[in-house]
Formats: structure tokens, C-alpha cells, sequence
């Protein structure tokens, strides 16, 4: 039998150890985290919607109609009127003719790559993509190829070579480094060699394009130009689950195929109302989005004269640069210790030796919020160099 304790402490030794927080009361920027007050700056709530008061209110409201649980499958008995009318909003959000409603963004993106290739088919994927679309494609036994991060010219050469169904897949905004993929350019290539593009658009849907509709939409991009456009909803958009939106043939064949949505319990049917409202707000609140980038912008601005090296992103991830394993837990602790709670983020999440502390914004986040993690930030920079830790 394997030795578990041994492998744990060979993490811990290397700086990998995952432990996990006890958080108090709603998600919002000042948290009770492990009974001590912090100030987060490393949540996905980009738009400050998970404790809306207008969501919640939407959530109690829909109980009577609704009730609590889904009860069963969406193929059986489980797929309730409101979970239809979530579809319909989502396809309309995201200027799609049709939708599916998935329990998590993990399972959308695991359904979705597996149903839309299979033995004999080549799926071509992004190098820094997330774990989710990684996994999907190793359940689909598809064969895989990955192309260098952003690297259209790479992937050009590598469709042009092969024959057969193909398949592309790329996060939109990518989580780690929250830079936006080459999405026009890959919408190029693809429809120059038949190849289906799938963008996850789980970190851009709500922050990016007009009126919040994502990264997609940011480059202007159709329904013709991205066939598959996944999303998730417990990040901007507050509440949980997920979805996947393009032509009316190709949701109704992941009706039939996408293992992930036929077997399992649909999601709350009053959480789908309450994702409704959410969108609405999202919709019309562009006040949101402008003072989220906004702090995004001085932060970029103020956290670079410091001589921290940030990473090439303009959306509310903003990754700083560390390296060494120990020295970005060493940085978070010392953030902690002041305060805010900022995580380090470590292989195999980011490759090795790009360990960096993961910064993100909320529209809830006020800049005197962001004038604290500053401050922060320049008393640690001190901290840091005298412990011989690079930044």
C-alpha cells in the first residue's frame, strides 16, 4: 500500500501542503475567516453579487414556487420551469440561440468535451488551461494535443496537419494568469481547418464586453465565430452552477451525450430564478464593472512602482510574480498577518517555479480597501527582502 503520510509530508516539505479555511457569514470582501477578521482579496466574486440583497431577496421569494431540492435528473422528472427559464436568459445574455444549465462549471466543462469528441477525434487545448477542460479531455479518450499558451501560429500548424473531427478548447480569461485568449485569431483558425472552438468563459462572463456578456463578446464575436460557450455563475455572476449556450443542435446532442448533465441532480430550481435577478442586475449595472477595472488600474499602477512583477492582464486577476514556492507563502503569511487574506497559489495549479500570489478584485471592494493592501504590500516588500525572498 502506498504511503499516504509520507507523500503529505514530502508536500509539506515542498511547499505544496493545501489546508483549507473556515469562513463565517457571506461571501463579501471583510470575512471571518478561521474566527479572525480578514480582509479577502482572493475571491470570484468580481461583481460583489453572492450577498446582493436583490439576489437573496429573489432566492427567498422563489422557495414558495419552487421549493428546495431538484429532486432528480433534468431527463427524468427534475427539470423544472425555472430551470427553462434560466436557459432562455443565459442564451438571450449571451446572444446564443440555446442553452444548458450545468450543477458546476467543473461538470459543464467535463460534459461538454467529452460528448463533442471521442476515439478518433483530436482535441487541441490551450497549455494553461484549467484542470476542468485538462480532465474533460482525458475522459472524451479523445487524442490530445496541447499548443503553447496563446500560440495561434502553433495550433495553425498543428490543425493544418491533421485529419478528422477536431476540436479547440481555451479558457477565455485564464484563472491563474488573467490574461484574455487570442479569441479572434482562434475563431480564424478554426473555421480555416473545420475545427469546433469551445471557449470557457468562466473568469470573463460578467466583467468583460458590453453589458457584462464576456470576453466572447469583448472581441465581438458570433454564435458562427464560437459554436461552444461555457460559463459559470458562482463567480461575477454570485450564485453557483453553470452553463453551456450555442446552436439549438448542439445543446440538444449534450442532451443525449454529456454524461455530467443526464446523470445527476438537477440543481435547486429557485437558485435558477435567483441566477435570473442576477443577470439583470448585471445587465444594466455597468457602474459595477467600471469601478472594479478601475481599481484593477490602480492597483496595476501603484503595485508596479513598488517593483513587484505583475503578470500581462487588464481583468481583476491580477497575479503578482513570485517564483519559489516557500517565498510566495511566506508573502501571503506576512499579507495575513496584516490583515488581508491574499492566497499563494503553487503547482500543479501554475507550473513550477511560477508560484505567485493570486490578487483579485470585487466591485465591493472600496479603495480604501485597496489603500490597505498597498500599504500592505510596501511594508512587505521591506519584510520580504530582509528574509532574502525574491519578488
Amino acid at each position: 500500500m502506498r504511503d499516504f503520510a509520507l507523500e503529505l509530508e514530502n508536500r509539506k516539505q515542498a511547499g505544496l501542503y493545501r489546508t483549507r479555511r473556515h469562513v463565517t457569514g457571506p461571501q463579501k470582501p471583510s470575512l471571518i475567516a478561521d474566527g479572525k477578521p480578514l480582509l479577502s482579496f482572493c475571491s470570484n466574486d468580481y461583481l460583489g453579487l453572492a450577498n446582493h440583497p436583490a439576489n437573496i431577496e429573489a432566492l427567498l421569494a422563489a422557495f414558495p414556487e419552487t421549493g428546495l431540492g431538484g429532486a432528480s435528473s433534468h431527463l427524468i422528472c427534475g427539470h423544472h420551469d425555472a430551470h427553462h427559464r434560466l436557459e432562455q436568459r443565459l442564451a438571450e445574455f449571451t446572444g446564443r440561440s440555446s442553452a444548458l444549465f450545468f450543477s458546476t462549471g467543473y461538470m459543464a466543462n467535463m460534459g461538454v468535451i467529452s460528448a463533442l469528441a471521442g476515439r478518433g477525434d483530436t482535441i487541441f487545448s490551450d497549455r494553461l488551461n484549467h484542470a476542468s477542460i485538462i480532465d474533460g479531455c482525458i475522459l472524451s479518450r479523445a487524442r490530445v494535443r496541447r499548443y503553447g499558451h496563446g500560440d495561434v501560429a502553433a495550433l495553425e500548424a498543428m490543425l493544418a496537419e491533421t485529419s478528422g473531427h477536431k476540436l479547440v478548447v481555451t479558457d477565455g480569461v485564464f484563472s491563474m494568469d488573467g490574461d484574455v485568449a487570442p479569441l479572434s485569431e482562434l475563431a480564424r483558425v478554426c473555421r480555416a481547418h473545420d475545427a469546433l472552438l469551445v471557449v470557457d468563459d468562466a473568469h470573463g462572463l460578467g466583467v468583460l464586453g458590453p453589458q457584462g456578456r464576456g470576453s466572447v463578446a469583448e472581441m465581438g464575436l458570433s454564435e458562427t465565430d464560437v459554436p461552444v460557450l461555457i460559463g459559470t455563475l458562482g463567480k461575477a455572476v454570485g450564485t453557483s452552477g453553470a452553463f453551456v449556450a450555442g446552436p439549438a443542435l448542439l445543446m440538444d446532442y449534450l442532451v443525449q451525450k454529456a454524461r455530467t448533465y443526464i446523470y445527476t441532480t438537477a440543481m435547486p430550481p429557485a437558485l435558477a430564478l435567483a441566477t435570473c435577478a442576477s443577470i439583470d442586475l448585471i445587465e444594466r449595472d455597468d457602474a459595477r464593472r467600471e469601478h472594479v477595472l478601475g481599481l484593477v488600474s490602480r492597483f496595476r499602477r501603484e503595485v508596479s512602482a513598488l517593483g513587484y512583477d505583475l503578470m500581462h492582464s487588464h481583468t481583476p486577476i491580477q497575479p503578482i510574480m513570485i517564483g519559489d514556492n516557500h517565498s510566495a507563502l511566506a508573502l501571503s503569511q506576512a499579507l495575513e498577518d496584516r490583515g488581508l487574506l491574499v492566497s499563494a497559489i503553487r503547482p500543479p495549479t501554475v507550473p513550477v517555479g511560477e508560484a505567485r500570489l493570486r490578487v483579485t478584485f470585487s466591485a465591493a471592494h472600496s479603495q480604501e480597501n485597496l489603500d490597505c493592501l498597498l500599504s500592505a504590500l510596501s511594508e512587505c516588500r521591506h519584510l520580504v527582502q530582509s528574509r532574502e525572498l525574491a519578488i
